[in-house]
């Protein structure tokens, strides 16, 4: 019976751990650069901030039009400072540097992806 409780309390702390390390790990980290095409709250139960920024990247034919790639992402209830950044870029239409952190798992609490926004540079122009 002693063993039973041990290696049950034992499967317990190896699954707290290890959902510990998918909550809040980092998978990666780094910067992207675009403009803010939007940031809205969503969600009914959850509600989480949701972005979309605009890459502009370039196709590999010269004279090509501009692809419109764009890069989803997250940002957490508590940052509000990043929230309020990215409301006011997205208005004026400023390029920026999104720092960012991507989790290994989405939960519906946090945010609709793994990419998770942590900072917001304004770029020179």
């Amino acid at each position: 019976m002693k063993i039973l409780r041990n290696t049950i309390i034992l499967i317990v702390i190896v699954l707290a751990g290890a959902f510990a390390f998918m909550y809040w790990g980092v998978y990666e980290s780094g910067v992207m650069a675009g403009k803010v095409l939007r940031i809205t709250e969503k969600g009914v139960m959850f509600k989480t901030f949701e972005g979309k920024l605009n890459l502009e990247t370039f196709g590999a034919l010269k004279g090509a039009s501009p692809i419109a790639e764009s890069f989803d992402f997250s940002v957490e209830r508590t940052d509000t400072e990043v929230i309020e950044t990215l409301q006011k870029v997205a208005l004026t239409g400023e390029r920026v540097n999104l720092h960012f952190k991507k989790r290994y798992i989405k939960v519906p609490w946090r945010g609709e992806t793994k990419y998770f926004a942590t900072r917001v540079e304004r770029a020179d122009n």
